[in-house]
Order: structure tokens, then sequence, then C-alpha cells
């Protein structure tokens, strides 16, 4: 592939000019090989490789004595003049030999695509088979080296915050993802270079990449997901374009995008001028020389050529010089195809108008055009008559002044009137004698080739009786479309009476040659049918239709020929001057078998032009060289050109003076044009590949129809043009460029449709070299293409261009066909296809591979933790690789959709070769390998088509003892921490509970959390795992709980019997652990099944158990303490010693001072206690509900044992301090439980209202018996007592 950098065309130039300098400074003085002229004494012919021995007409010199001249000399021939003989081995050496041979060789190649480029500029010149395709894909600028490095730094700066486009997290991540992903992919660099990039791919795989992204993003209200898409892309377009005037960028896409579309023939010459390396100069002699610029010249060269090739074509015939068929039959179908080609072409040159852009419609030869073109030649058939023959001109007269009006008054009025014989009268403005100018001008319209047109000059009539206005001259003129067109004084003829005898009148009149009217003028003629007299006639060259010309003479004042001569058949050459005709100077005649015309104009320069006109209209094969020339030629060093010489002929002397007469002259039937058709192809393409356009391998429309229009004018055959184009692309693709897998598509469908006989364009021979060129070319497509869909990430990156593989896979299964109607069997494309994807696997992964190690540092020790971590990089990437594969490569390879999954299990089992050698490294009980197996089983168990396959199932038999020997030890940590937790356990409040049991709750989440989100593929083992740790943990917290009663009832055993026990933190802490547990144990024992709620609902009856018994411990330590205050009141019970000594003692003493309440320290301190108890509870323990079955129990069993006490003295009566004391406790217990929101239900049970009535009657009692009465306590209800209390 060319380096895009330099053209070839530039190196090409350097090299001829090199190379001119070096023959001149080299080669001994006989040895001169100057590109201006070819040397004098090689034999003439034309041809290219070995059809160049055999031209022999119209050819100039040659550049070799064997070879043919236009480049057509083989690359081991040597010019005639080129080198004098050496005088010994010695004195040449080696090198200059070398030298020399590789001068001729560049000078050989030269010639050629000179050559060449004349038979191109004949193609744009005057194309009648092809057109410039207007519905051609539009191909799009693509993206250099440099210009993708200018994008980077852009979406840099725009990452980096250098820019002032505004945008939220969400598109920076996405600019920051496409920018690592893409942009500096080393496979977009590889596509870049390789031609395939433009910007639209660019844009459409950020396009591609950001869909997926706003679809996930959250719903904003009056915000569609198409308008964040569509702000997203304008900002994406702002960061491309950088600081780049959008309006300029559109007005050069806008030109470059016409230039792509369609070309002017100017636009085309210079195109081809690059192709082929022809310079300016030698293209302008060309043009001029080849006189381009001129219709007629242009189709008579069509029709000449078409001519030699139905000559070729009976040669071929007749000598039997047949090319190699794969079956004999072909030979005459071969004939028959080359005359039927040549109809095709006269047919289409026959539709075309006489000449482009004529306004004048031409009477056809009547003639149906599907007569065959070959039996022209008959007469009867193509018999001209006078009436065929219609010419129609348009006359300009322009009338301008008059002098010589000395008779006439100064104010007299004159005026002129105008008429061409046959038509209407116009008449100038009035005008005075003193001042007769006018400037008018006239239009007119005739078919008469030579018209009278009269002009006259009137003045008008003073006198009363006068009719008319008075003539004063006239004048009768009888132009020609060669007259002069400019204005020209002229002697008007007077009558005799008038004064005035020498009237001038000066004017103008321009006659139009018509389109059809190739050529006129004055010649003398003498014929044997036609002009028997010799006598001077007004002849014009008229061309009925593109294969029918006529010479016709006419008198004055006719519409019809007078009479004519159909040219076809005829020949027209130069000739000497005949004896006994006289008249004429320059003689020329027309010869054909039974008939001679002759012909003589009255100067050379005339003849010239009579002859080259002729020669067109006659499409005789044989040029005429005008004598003048052959004397000129044939003089040494005779270069003086004749000054009556026209400008066509002094365009080809001077073309013939820098050597370019031999590609001019050169008869292209001559030529071998598959082979030239193959080097402009080749040259073409790699211009094509090397423009601004991101082409693919696809020509433009212009290039695409010179070769269409070449092709058809010179008979190359469409399967071997078709072949040429598929070797050049898969050469060009083998060599790394981007070639459209559709373009290869096209051109081998057609080629196998030829071989197979299938007549894709008609021709229905096919040859030897044919057929054996398309199984090489077969066989070559068929390895490119596997090597193709084998490098599929490298050859399509992110799926670019767009179809490329799909088409790719298309072509493929149609290069696998036999022939072309038997379709290949699905299982014979399938197996190429898995063989190219088991490839494609080890190919992606060793690239994955040493990519992944380029980024890390080969120089350190590479430890198993970092080998571990290598993986797990490695790992990402894989996934990375596979992720792609499915969102660019997948649809593509939709109908082989289980061979793409064969082929990431193929990929992930050469993964999976690194992943078990670091596994194996890695020490035992260690588990940093988890984070490896979470995310290659997050990617693997979401991927239909991989959940569960063949390397999903290697990897859970990898890590599967893995997990379960994690899940032992975690069981025996958690269970060994339980141990030491309770034994060292301070009961300090911990969030909700303890510090052994958070830490056990939180052990046991986390275990669980972790073996979740491990989200182990394989149900059963899953389900398994899921089993265990709902075990694990239910064992666990019975355990926590077992061990937390055991402590609660230790520590209630250790804490005082009296009213000075508090209740501890610890004891409440104990509590919040139960509650802890129970809320855990319904996270962590309970499964989703059905049955297995059974470790839910055991560790719930435990807990509840437990609960209920250490409520039951508390309780029965408050009621110890309660049990303790009555026991102090039982010793004022009546009838004991200690009573009556206490009552005396009292009633003594309280008569001199104020004796305290006896009792009421007692009832204060146990309403202390319970108050303490009740406020350290409601405040320290979690849970609401075990509070109120506490205060419940703590209030029932108070009451009871209270009442079982006065139960017990239902004989006595109580004691008045007894009677007080349990008055004060009843009564501030019942309000304090009512407070804590013990239910009136539970506080006015049975029992307290025992209580109450007894206190009340034994209150009534002690308040008749006792002179004080009870001091104001009393069990009635009263707010001084609340307020006393409070």
């Amino acid at each position: 592939m060319l380096d895009p950098s330099s053209s070839e065309e530039e190196s090409d130039e350097i090299l001829e000019e090199e190379s001119g300098k070096e023959a001149l400074g080299s080669a001994a003085p006989g040895a001169r090989l100057s590109p201006s002229r070819t040397s004098e004494g090689s034999a003439g012919g034309a041809g290219l490789g070995g059809a160049g021995a055999a031209a022999g007409a119209g050819g100039g010199g040659g550049a070799g004595a064997a070879g043919g001249a236009a480049g057509g000399l083989q690359p081991g021939s040597r010019a005639g003049g080129g080198r004098p003989s050496s005088p010994s081995p010695s004195v040449v050496s080696e090198k200059e030999k070398e030298e020399l041979e590789r001068l001729q060789k560049e000078e050989e190649e030269r010639k050629k695509r000179l050559q060449l480029y004349v038979f191109v500029m004949r193609c744009i010149a005057y194309p009648f088979n092809a057109k410039q395709p207007t519905d051609m894909a539009r191909r799009q600028q693509k993206i250099s080296k440099q210009q993708l490095q200018t994008v980077k730094d852009r979406f840099q700066a725009f990452l980096n915050g250098e820019t002032q486009i505004v945008a939220d997290e969400a598109f920076m991540n996405a600019v920051q993802s496409y920018y690592e992903v893409f942009l500096k992919s080393d496979r977009v660099a590889r596509m870049v270079q390789s031609g395939g990039c433009s910007a639209n791919d660019s844009r459409e795989v950020f396009k591609k990449h950001i869909e997926k992204r706003v679809r996930s993003l959250p719903e904003i209200d009056g915000l569609s997901k198409e308008t964040v898409l569509s702000s997203w892309m304008a900002k994406f377009d702002a960061i491309y374009r950088g600081e780049e005037d959008p309006r300029k960028q559109q007005a050069r896409m806008t030109a470059s995008a016409a230039s792509e579309l369609i070309l002017s023939k100017e636009q085309l010459y210079e195109m081809f001028q690059n192709i082929l390396g022809i310079k300016k100069f030698e293209h302008q002699l060309l043009y001029n020389a080849c006189q381009l610029d001129n219709p007629d010249e242009q189709a008579a060269q069509i029709r000449r050529e078409l001519d030699g090739r139905l000559q070729m074509a009976d040669q071929i015939a007749r000598e039997r010089k047949f090319p190699k068929f794969v079956s004999k039959e072909m030979e005459n179908m071969y004939i028959e195809e080359l005359k039927s080609s040549v109809n095709l072409l006269m047919a289409n040159l026959e539709s075309m108008p006489v000449s482009k852009g004529g306004e004048f419609k031409l009477q056809k030869l009547k003639r149906s055009h599907n007569a065959s073109i070959i039996d022209m030649g008959e007469e009867s058939e193509n018999q001209l008559s006078k009436s065929d023959v219609v010419l129609s001109f348009s006359l300009e007269v322009v009338i301008m002044e008059v002098q010589g009006l000395k008779s006439l008054a100064p104010n007299r009025i004159v005026y002129c009137t105008m008429e061409v014989e046959g038509g209407e009268k116009l008449q100038t403005d009035q005008a005075e004698a003193s001042k007769p100018t006018w400037g008018t001008q006239g239009d007119f319209s005739t078919t008469h080739a030579l018209p009278a047109v009269k002009v006259k000059l009137f003045t008008e009539s003073t006198g009363v009786l006068a009719l008319e206005d008075k003539e004063l001259g006239r004048v009768i003129l009888h132009p020609t479309p060669n007259s002069p067109k400019q204005s020209e004084w002229h002697k008007m003829t007077v009558s005799k009476n008038c004064p005035d005898q020498d009237l001038k009148i000066k004017l103008a009149v321009r006659m139009d040659k018509p389109q059809n009217m190739k050529h006129s003028g004055y010649l003398w003629a003498i014929g044997k049918n036609v002009w028997k007299r010799w006598k001077k006639r007004f002849f014009v060259l008229v061309q009925v239709s593109q294969y029918t010309f006529a010479m016709c003479s006419y008198r004055e004042k006719k519409a019809e020929p007078q009479e004519l001569l159909q040219l076809d058949g005829y020949t027209v050459d130069y000739t000497d001057p005949q004896p006994g005709l006289e008249g004429g100077r320059a003689f020329f005649n027309a010869v054909k078998e039974g008939d001679t015309v002759i012909f003589a104009s009255d100067d050379e320069q005339d003849r010239i032009l009579w002859v080259q006109a002729m020669y067109r209209a006659t499409g005789q094969s044989h040029k005429p060289v005008p004598p003048t020339q052959v004397q000129k030629l044939n003089a040494k060093g005779g270069n003086v050109p004749q000054l009556d010489a026209p400008i066509s002929q002094f365009y080809a002397d001077r073309a013939q003076k820098h050597g370019m007469d031999e590609f001019i002259s050169s008869n292209p039937c001559n030529f071998d044009h598959a082979s030239l058709f193959e080097m402009v192809q080749r040259l073409t393409l790699d211009h094509r590949l090397n423009d601004s356009y991101s082409c693919l391998g696809w020509f433009s429309p212009g290039q695409v129809f010179v070769l269409d229009e070449y092709c058809a004018r010179n008979g190359v055959r469409g399967c071997h043009r078709h072949l040429c184009y598929l070797r050049d692309l898969l050469e060009r693709a083998e060599n790394g460029a981007m070639i459209d897998p559709t373009l290869l598509h096209y051109s081998f469908a057609f080629c196998a449709s030829h071989v197979h006989g299938n007549r894709p364009d008609g021709i229905g021979t096919v040859t030897v070299e044919e057929k054996e060129r398309f199984e090489e070319i077969k066989e070559r497509l068929r390895v490119l293409l596997e090597n193709q869909i084998t490098h599929f990430r490298y050859c399509f990156p992110f799926g670019r261009p767009e179809g490329a593989l799909k088409a790719t896979l298309s072509l493929l299964e149609r290069v696998l066909m036999k022939d072309i109607v038997t379709p290949v069997p699905q299982e014979e494309v399938k197996t190429v296809i898995r063989k190219c994807l088991e490839q494609a696997a080890l190919v992606n992964y060793s690239r994955l591979s040493e990519y992944a190690k380029i980024e890390e540092n080969v120089g350190r020790l590479i430890t198993p933790a970092k080998k571990l971590e290598d993986t797990i990089r490695l790992a990402e990437l894989v996934i990375e690789v596979l992720q792609q594969n499915e969102e660019h490569h997948a649809e593509a390879f939709a109908w082989w959709s289980d061979l793409m999954v064969e082929h990431a299990e193929t990929f992930l089992s050469l993964f999976a070769v690194d992943m078990d050698a670091a596994l194996e490294v890695q020490p035992p009980d260690t588990w940093d390998s988890f984070p490896l197996f979470q995310l290659l089983n997050d990617f693997l168990r979401t991927d239909y088509n991989l959940c569960n396959g063949k390397f999903h199932k290697h990897l859970q038999d990898l890590f599967a003892p893995l997990v379960v020997r994690y899940v032992d030890l975690m069981e025996s940590s958690i269970a060994q921490s339980i141990h030491r937790g309770f034994e060292r356990e301070s009961w300090e409040p911990v969030n909700n509970g303890s510090g052994t049991s958070e830490d056990l709750f939180w052990k046991l989440d986390a275990l669980q959390t972790f073996i979740r989100d491990l989200h182990w593929p394989e149900e059963e083992f899953g389900k398994h795992l899921e089993q265990r740790l709902k075990l694990m943990a239910s064992d666990m917290i019975e355990s926590c709980v077992k061990r937390t009663r055991i402590a609660f009832e230790v520590k209630l055993q250790k804490t005082s019997r009296s009213t000075d026990f508090r209740v501890p933190q610890s004891i409440c802490t104990m509590f919040n652990v139960m509650v802890d547990a129970k809320a855990q144990s319904t996270k962590l024992c309970s499964m989703e099944m059905g049955q297995e709620h059974q470790y839910h609902s055991k560790i719930d009856e435990l807990i509840e158990e437990t609960v209920k018994e250490m409520i039951t411990l508390l309780v029965a330590k408050f009621v110890t303490i309660l049990e303790g205050v009555l026991a102090k009141l039982s010793r004022y019970d009546e009838g004991t010693l200690f009573s009556s000594f206490l009552s005396f003692t009292v009633k003594a003493a309280s008569k001199y001072v104020d004796v305290p309440k006896p009792g009421m320290d007692v009832a204060d301190a146990y309403v202390t206690f319970v108050r303490h108890s009740q406020d350290v509870l409601r405040d320290k323990v979690n849970e609401e509900m075990y509070i109120e079955r506490l205060f419940d129990q703590w209030y029932n069993s108070s009451m009871n044992v209270i009442c079982t006490w006065l139960t017990d003295r239902m004989d006595l009566q109580l004691h008045i301090y007894q009677l007080k004391t349990l008055i004060r406790m009843v009564k501030k217990t019942y309000r304090d439980f009512r407070l804590q929101g013990v239910l009136d239900s539970t506080l006015n049970s049975k029992t307290y209202e025992t209580i109450r009535n007894r206190l009340t009657v034994e209150e009534a009692t002690a308040s008749v018996s006792e002179g004080g009465g009870l001091q104001g306590i009393s069990m009635k209800d009263s707010d001084e007592e609340d307020e006393e209390d409070d």
C-alpha cells in the first residue's frame, strides 16, 4: 500500500526528471535517450507486447527496433540506437549496464503511460457508452494519523476541563470511557492506518456507546431520553470539531461532496494526469494534437477504431488465431461476440446527436437500428436522396453607414432595406442625408447554402404625386459560412440617371455554420458518376447521421444540393496535380472501387482542411499526410513550418517535435488493451486509496465512468476487468488496506457467473486463462476471508465499517460454493467458520495477554499476590473483550451464534490455564482470590449462553472447595470467639447488645452476605451453602442466648437482697442481647423455602423461653426484696414482745419530742427501689414488650406476696406501723405501675382488691382504737398525699 503522505504521481515525475538528466549525462554520445526525441531509424510500430510488431498503419518513430512504439517495449528489449557497442567487456561496467537498463525500462514505462493517457483522454473527450453514476454511496472523509491525534488531544482537553463545554458527570464518564476504550485503542490506530476509518465511524461508535448509558439513567420529569441523547451528541460534535468554525467545515464538506459526486472533463483530465504521471505540458501537447475539443474529429476516430475492430475480428476468423477457450465450440461464438460488441458500439454512436449541443435537428438515416451494422456498406439500404440533406442557416445583416450622397439636400430622409432571397424584407430607421449611419441588425434564416442578400438605399420622395420612395442604389451579396464576419465597404449599383455614381455602403453579413455542416467552400471537381465536368462549384460536407456523410454541391438560391456523393467506402488522400485539368492549384481525391473523384482547391491550407474533414467522414484507417509534412520528414533538420498550414497542422507538427506523434497516430486496434486496462485500473486504485476519502476500494463516480468507457470502447472483457480488480483489491487487503467485502462480492459474483457460463454481460466465451485466474483468485480470496474472520476484532474493530463483517461471512459462503447454483452445505460453512473462530480465540487471547503484560513492570519480582492481581486485571480485559464481541460483532454472527459461544468458551479456556496457574501458587487458606471468582461469575451468570457453560463449571469446581473450607474455618472462628468473648464479657452496652453479641452478629451477617454475593450459579450447591449458614447462625445464636441466660442468673445471685438493690447496667444489656438475637435470627436463620423456617422458629422459641426465665428470675429477685421488707414488718405482729416494747417506747417518747413516723423509712426505701428499678429497665432495655411483661409479672407477684402475708395474719390486728407501711407501699406501687403503663385490668386484680379491702378495714379499726389515728396515712386517694409524695 502506498504511503498516504506522498503520491505516486510525484515520485514518478521526479523519476522521469532524474532519468532524463542521468540519461543525458551517463549514456554514450550515440546512446541519447531523450524523452522528447525517439530514435529515427526504428521500425514504426504502435503495439504493446506482441502486437507492436504487427502494427503497420500510421505509427511514428518507436523507441525500439523490434518492439512497438507508445511504450510497447518489453522489459528485456533494447533501443535500436540506444547504446553503442562496447569496445571491450571491461569498458562498460556492470553498474553502467544496470543503470542503462533501468533508464530504458523507465523510458518504456513512460511511453506506455503516455499511450495509455491518449486512450483515456479520448474516452473522456467523447464518451458514448458510459456516464458518471449518480447513485453511488457517498464516501466519508477518512481520518489520518494526524487528525486522530488532534481528536485525542481535543478529548483530553475536555476531560481536563480546558474547554468551555459544560457537561454533567454522566456525560464526562461517557466521554472518559469512549476516550479510553475507543480513541486510545491500538485497533483504531490500525484502522486509521488502513484508510478505513472515517469521522462518521467514530461518531457512530460514540452514539452506540452512550445509548445504553442514557437508557440506564433515571427518568427525569419533563426530560426525555431522546433529548439527552441528542444533547450529548451535540456536545460530542463540539468536542470533535474543536475551535473550527462549523460554517467553514460545512462549506468544505459541500465542495468535497460535489467533487466526489461528479467531475468536469477538465477535472477528469487532471485526475488521470496524476494517476498516470503525465506532465501538464505533455497533456497540452496531446490535447491539441488529438483535437480533443473537436467532437467531429473524436467521432471520426471512434468510427475508425470500430472499423479496425471489425477488420481484426475478420482477421482472427481467417487466421484462426483464437485465445485458448475452455471448449472448441466457443471459437465461432467469440467472433460473433466481437462483431456483436462492435455492433452495439456502432448503435450507441449512431444514437448520439450529430454534434453535442447542436440546435439543428438532423433528418436521420432512414434505417432500422436493428439492421446489422456490418452491412452498412451496401448502398441499396443506405442510398441517400437529395431530400435527406437538410441544411438550415442563420444570417445576421448589419448596415453601418453610406458614403457618397452628395446630390441630396442635407435634410433629406434616407433609409435602407435588406432581404434574403425568398424571405421577408426588413428596413432600417430613417436618417438624414447629411449623416447616413444606422448600425441596424437584421436576422434571417434560410435553407440555401448560397443565399442572395439584397440591400437597397432609398430616399423619401417629395413630390405630391409620388407613390413610391426613390431607390438610390443597391448591392447584392452571396455570403458563405467562410465569408469574413467583420463589416466591409461595398460599392453600390446605381441607376444611370442618379447624380451620385460613387455610392458605397458599409455592412457586415455573418452566416453561421449549422452543426451538421462539417466544411464548405469552392472546389474544382470531376468524377465518373457525379460532377462529370471539371468545373468550380460550391461544396458542402454534410453529416446526415453518425455514420453517413455526403459531399454536396449547391447552386445559388437553392435549398437542395444539385449533386451529392455519399462518402461511405471512399478513401481520401492528397494527390499530385492532374495533367489536362485547368483550374485549381492543390489536388486531392476520393477513391472507391470503380470510382474516383478528383478535387482541387485554390490554396494549400484549404486543401488540408478539406482532406481532414473528409478523412473524419470516411472513417478510413489510412491517415493522409500532407506533402509538405512528408517533405519535412524526409528533409534532415527541415523544421520551418508552412505558413499556409492550418492550426491543427501546427499542433501536429509541435507534437511530432516532442515525440508525441507516435502516441497520437497509433492504431488502437493493434494494442493489448487487456494489459493496458489492467495497468490503468491498478494505478487508479492506488490513487483512490490515497485520496482523502474512506473509499474502501470503491472508485469515485468519475473514475468508474472513465474505466467503463475504456472497457466498452476498447473491448476489454468484463471478466478480465473484474479479475484484475479482484487481484488488485486482494493485494491491497493482504497488505493491510481496508477493502469493502461487498465490493469483493460484486466482482467475485460477476466472475463466478461468467466462468460458469451464466453470461452476466452477454459474453458466453470463457478462456482457459480466465478460468485458471478465477480459481487462483478464488483460493486467495478464501484465504483472505478466513484470515479476516480469524482476526475479526482487528479487521473490523468496534463493528466498523458498518456491516463489513456480515458481508465478509456472506462472501465466504459464496466463495465456498462449487458453482453458482448449488448452495454450499451449511455444515461445511460451519466447519470453516468454527476453525476460524477457534484460531480467533487464540489470536485474541495472545494479543490480550501480551497487552496486559506490556502495562506491567517486567523487572519486578512476581509474588503470588502480584500474580493474582495481574490475573484479576486480565480477567477484566477478558470480560471487556467478550462484551465488545457481543456488542459489536454478535449481530454479524447471528446465523452462527452457537459458534460464537464456542469461540467464547475457547477464549475463556485459554484464560483458564493462566488463572489456574495463578491460583496454584497462592498460599493455603487465603481468600484474596474470591474477588476473581465474583468478577467472572457476575459476568458469566448474566450471559445466557455462557452461564453454567464449560468454563463456568470449571470455575465452580475450582472455587467450591475454597468456599467450603472458608465456611468451615469461619464457623470454627466464630465459635471460638463466642467462647472467649463470653468468658471475658463485661456486659457493657455496645450498640444493640454487648461487645461479644455485636461481634457475633456482625460476623454471621458478613459471612452470609459474602456467600450470597458470590451468587453461586449451581442451584443445589448454592442451596446447600445457604442452608449450612442458616444452621450455623442458628447454632451460634442459641449458644449466645444460653450463655447470656447463665450469666444473667449468676449476676442476679451476686446482687443485694435488700431495698438497696439497684438494677445493674449489665442486666439490661443481657436483656438487649436477647432482643438483638431475636431481631438477627429473623434475618440470619430464616430461609425462603416453606419447610425451612424450622431454624428460625426453633431459635425464636428458645429466645422466648429464655426471656421468660430471665423475667421470672428478675421478678423473683424483686419478690425476695419485698419479702425482706415484709419480714421486717413481721416483727410488729400482735402478741410479740418486740411489738409491745416498741409501742410503749414510742408512746412515751412522743410526749416529749417529735418522734419520726415509725416504719416510713422502710416503706420509702422500698418505693425508691421500685421506682429506680422501673426507670432503669424502662430506659435501658430496648424491647417494650419485654418491659411490659416484666412489669405485669412483677406487679402481680408483689401483690400476691403482700396478699399472702396479710392472709397469714387474718386473725391478728395489724400493728399501726405495719398498717402505715403497707398502705404506703401498696398505694405507691399501684400508682408507679400504673404510670409505667400496666393495664387497669392487671392493676385492679382480685388480689389487689383483697389487699385494699383488708387495709381499709384495718385503717378504720385503727382510727377508732388509736387516738392519734394514722397521721394522715390512708388508703383513700388524696391530692395532698400526692403532692407530699412528689
